[in-house]
This record gives structure tokens, sequence and C-alpha cells, in this order.
């Protein structure tokens, strides 16, 4: 009855699922002008837009 359920959670969510492939983790690092330290700004983008994230400031 277990596997039965388990099953029936992974075909519900299989349109998520694939939708989730197209988004990713990514950390930029970004310098203090104060300080002079490093902090790091992290989002989960669409990678369709992963280059627009990268390059801003």
């Amino acid at each position: 009855m277990a596997k039965a359920a388990k099953t029936a959670i992974k075909t519900k969510d299989q349109k998520a699922a694939s939708e989730a492939k197209n988004w990713s983790k990514v950390i930029r690092s970004v310098r203090s002008p104060k300080t002079g330290a490093y902090t790091f700004k992290e989002a989960i983008i669409h990678k369709d837009k992963i280059k627009e994230f990268l390059a801003g400031k």
C-alpha cells in the first residue's frame, strides 16, 4: 500500500517536476565598496535569464 501512495505522488506532479528542470540556483559574488569584502547574492532564476543576472551589477 505504501508503494502505491508514493507512485501516486510522483505521477501527480510530473508537470511541476518537468518545469523545475528549467530553473537554476545562481550565486554571484559582489564586492562591497565600503569594506572591500565580498558578499554573495543568490537567486533561483529561469535558465534563459542566467546571463542577465550574472552581467547585472
